[in-house]
């Protein structure tokens, strides 16, 4: 038997993260909530252990959605006709994802409790660490990859998404908390607008928010 090459397993792992982004609903759900979460540790700052037991429980989802796809890909493949045991087999594989997805929150809320308690003095007075920076930097990237792979993207992060979050990031870099606070409610409803007038969808409009945002904090921090 011929022995296949590192990369063309790898292309084949990813050809399967795509098809379930792609085909399962909550699997793009999980994802941007994932995302979210990535998103806000960075701006709270959470310690390195904090952010490990984060990425643990996003990768518990994320590994349960994924089985429970292939089960009931499998399932429909065996048994293409309704049969009692099957919804039993489904059942249980989805049961695995919520036992996942509850534990996840639990350690979200483990987390971020304390921040939330102080969010005002966290989130808009605190300048925010590089190492954090690069976090969000490796979550851009990721949501453009991925949002191209499962043809969720139809082109490219929305411009005027990215253009209103950068001027955002660069108001609460340089303003007042009142005035950061205002600029990422008129970067939210830019982002809307896209969504509602159907310029772009709310795979453009997450990736534009994450690379304006990206590229802002990255020139402020380079001319300081």
């Amino acid at each position: 038997m011929k022995r296949r090459r590192v990369y063309m397993s790898f292309s084949d792992a990813m050809q399967g993260v795509a098809y379930a982004v792609r085909m399962e609903r909550n699997m793009r759900i999980h994802l941007l909530l994932a995302l979210l979460v990535v998103v806000f540790a960075a701006a709270l700052g959470v310690t390195r252990l904090e952010l490990v037991a984060l990425i643990l429980a996003m990768g518990l989802v994320f590994t349960a959605e994924l089985f429970n796809t292939a089960v009931e890909e499998m399932v429909d493949l065996v048994t293409p006709d309704f049969h009692p045991l099957a919804g039993v087999i489904k059942n249980i594989a989805a049961g695995g994802v919520l036992v996942s997805a509850l534990t996840a929150a639990g350690v979200g809320y483990l987390v971020f409790i304390d921040y939330i308690l102080h969010l005002d003095d966290l989130l808009l007075r605190r300048q925010l660490p590089p190492s954090y920076l690069m976090v969000l930097i490796a979550a851009a990237v990721v949501l453009v990859i991925t949002g191209w792979k499962a043809g969720l993207a139809r082109s490219r992060p929305s411009l005027h998404t990215a253009a209103a979050f950068a001027l955002a990031v660069a108001i609460r870099e340089t303003g007042g908390r009142f005035a950061a606070l205002a600029g990422f409610v008129l970067a939210l409803l830019v982002a809307q607008s896209r969504t509602e007038g159907k310029k772009d969808n709310w795979w453009d409009v997450g990736a534009g928010a994450l690379v304006g945002s990206c590229l802002a904090l990255l020139f402020l921090r380079l001319i300081a």
